[in-house]
């Protein structure tokens, strides 16, 4: 009979030693892009940023699948980069590998024999070929213009063949390598959030712009006007507030339904707006990220503000419309 908690204990000791294995190849990763690897990866990142064309990413069975992810990663993150299978190159897909293009070939042993196709394909027509390999002196190593070489490592597998600690030392390459060309882009939030317009990211990349009212539909009031007309102007725009402004189009002041219960007196009908508002009322840029927007009135126990071009108030945004737009 099975002893089960003796196997349980074999179960965790086995992620103990996948999870040690991934961080010592990462940290050996590391070190070496901060020594000998270092001036290569460089290299790589200057040869990249300036690829007329796309990075073409290539790799088989699990390579592939990490050469996907890092053409992905590099596709939203400013560098145009698409996943070619080796397997399917020799039958059509070589032609979509232009000359203005760069190839990144993933392969742990460096003798992966479907890429043979497209090592001779991008070296008949001098594409550039960078080589994500283990092994320096394989047929991938030997033929690379640019060499990222990984550290010697132990497959975290109990019998040391499935890919594990290579694929995830390969992958923290790819992202490094992502990363950095991200950097040297000066890709920006902005530029995420047109890559990201769905689901949650998308959201939260969402500006204030795109989620104001406009102006049109908030309750203004010049200076002189009476408190009369504030009591009848707020109820009109349904944020339980109505703007002051000045004959430049500046937003002065701001009256809320707090501000007139504070200053119930008999005379408060007959006194002007500037006599209540609250001056200098806070706002924010229409650039800013909404959930900028959603912090900032968190932060300042407000539940509606101003929205501002160039000082003009052009808007205004209450703490509901970024709740339903599922900014959190």
């Amino acid at each position: 009979m099975t002893d089960t908690s003796a196997l349980a204990a074999a179960e965790m000791d086995t992620a103990a030693d996948v999870l040690d294995s991934a961080a010592r190849a990462i940290d050996a990763l590391r070190t070496a892009l901060a020594g000998d690897q270092g001036a290569t990866f460089g290299a790589v990142v200057d040869q990249l940023a300036h690829v007329g064309g796309r990075v073409i990413l290539t790799g088989m069975g699990k390579s592939g699948y990490i050469a996907r992810k890092i053409a992905a990663t590099m596709a939203s993150t400013g560098t145009l980069a698409v996943y070619v299978h080796p397997a399917e190159a020799a039958h059509g897909d070589l032609g979509m590998i232009s000359k203005n293009d760069a190839v990144i070939a993933i392969s742990n042993s460096g003798e992966t024999t479907e890429m043979a196709d497209i090592i001779d394909y991008v070296k008949r027509f001098q594409i550039p070929l960078i080589a994500l390999t283990s092994q320096r002196d394989s047929t991938l190593g030997k033929r690379g213009d640019q060499v990222l070489v990984l550290p010697p490592h132990r497959e975290a597998c109990p019998m040391g063949l499935a890919p594990t600690t290579s694929t995830t030392a390969t992958l923290a390459l790819g992202d490094a390598l992502a990363m950095a060309l991200m950097v040297r882009k000066g890709f920006t939030k902005q530029d995420f959030g047109v890559f990201h317009p769905g689901g949650k990211l998308g959201r939260q990349l969402s500006r204030v712009n795109e989620l104001m009212h406009p102006l049109s539909a908030v309750p203004t009031v010049t200076p002189e006007q009476s408190m009369a007309d504030v009591i009848l102007a707020i109820p009109s725009g349904r944020f339980g507030c109505c703007g002051v402004i000045g004959p430049d189009g500046a937003l002065l002041g701001i009256i809320t339904d707090g501000d007139l219960r504070r200053h119930m007196a008999p005379d408060l009908l007959g006194q002007a707006a500037q006599e209540v508002m609250t001056a200098g009322p806070k706002t924010i840029d229409a650039d800013a990220l909404a959930a900028e927007a959603l912090g900032y009135m968190n932060r300042e126990r407000i539940t509606g503000i101003f929205v501002t071009e160039a000082a003009r108030p052009v808007g205004f945004i209450h703490v509901h419309d970024l709740l339903q737009a599922g900014i959190m």
